[in-house]
């Protein structure tokens, strides 16, 4: 694992690169959030980001999330957890639980489920519509023409839907997917995009990025799971 200097240094040099993508762009860096994405870190490496002011971080598991973040959130009252790893409806109590954000909503039924349990739990986190941009058939996501259809559907069910979100296809240019998103996002009214992780934030922040999700950038590469 990486030691609390050497993630010190690396969001350091992120955050470094967001200002300077952003003001390229005519941007304010700070309309530019970073989400650490710390899924297969242990505590300790959370631990060390917290301690240099990062407090947004991304998991991927609510079972693994739920491991790590209760006693963390505890400690660091300003910590907010996005959950960006798709979400099965058996888990949306546990994941209003813990989660600030909901950045994969993607499907109707998932989408009823959220309004169900939020309403039940008195809870209205914010949600990002995953859109699967490249239409990748292994790749969670609504299709880029049910987009608008389905987020007004999830407003109609009450949701807080805040934004959208995307993973362009890896063999392509990110730069169209950003593009693309950032129009579905401009005719329906929606603020927020959350896009660009590691190997290409800085593209997205000169997108319009408003959050970007960086993870080996910051602490390094993955553990290996057992």
């Amino acid at each position: 694992m990486p030691d609390q200097v050497d993630i010190a240094a690396k969001l350091a040099e992120v955050r470094g690169r967001i200002t300077a993508a952003a003001r390229e762009a005519g941007r304010h860096p700070q309309d530019v959030a970073l989400v650490a994405v710390s899924k297969t870190h242990p505590a300790a490496a959370i631990e060390a980001a917290l301690a240099v002011g990062q407090s947004v971080f991304g998991e991927n598991r609510v079972q693994e999330a739920q491991g790590k973040f209760p006693a963390l959130k505890k400690a660091h009252p300003d910590l907010r957890l996005h959950l960006i790893g798709p979400l099965q409806t058996n888990k949306v109590t546990d994941a209003l639980e813990l989660f600030d954000v909901i950045e994969t909503l993607d499907r109707p039924k998932l989408a009823r489920a959220l309004a169900k349990e939020a309403a039940k739990l008195g809870l209205a986190p914010d949600c990002y519509v995953q859109v699967n941009t490249g239409e990748e058939s292994q790749k969670a996501g609504i299709a880029p023409g049910e987009a608008d259809a389905f987020i007004a559907e999830c407003r109609d069910l009450g949701l807080k839907v805040a934004g959208l979100m995307c993973i362009p296809p890896v063999e392509e240019a990110p730069a169209l997917h950003f593009a693309f998103l950032r129009e579905i996002a401009k005719r329906n009214d929606l603020a927020g995009l959350s896009m660009g992780m590691s190997g290409d934030y800085e593209t997205a922040v000169q997108f319009g990025a408003t959050l970007v999700r960086v993870g080996t950038g910051i602490f390094g590469a993955r553990p290996a799971v057992t």
